[in-house]
């Protein structure tokens, strides 16, 4: 299961939301179910973040949401209202 949650990040407040960022994925990454998580920045929109994380399922990425909250609380401001979770239907792993 893929979560994508994306922000809208004033480039003053950049350097800042990287470092909350990393506390998010540190938090989440001592949930179980959690596979792997990255902060990533669009090439295109400068503003533009996206925290992406893989879990065994739906249930554990829900549960790990409460168990960040207070992590991820200060940023919520700057998150883009849409739905985060995807169940994979097809993937394609690289040679």
């Amino acid at each position: 299961m893929l979560a994508v949650i994306r922000y809208t990040v004033p480039e003053a407040q950049s350097q800042d939301f990287v470092k909350q960022g990393h506390a998010i994925l540190d938090t989440l990454a001592l949930q179980p179910g959690y596979l792997r998580g990255r902060l990533a920045r669009s090439v295109d929109e400068p503003n533009l973040w996206a925290l992406v994380s893989e879990w065994e399922g739906a249930g554990f990425y829900r549960r790990a949401l409460s168990a960040a909250r207070m992590a991820m609380y200060p940023l919520m401001i700057l998150m883009v209202n849409e739905p985060s979770a995807f169940e994979d239907v097809y993937t394609q792993d690289g040679a």
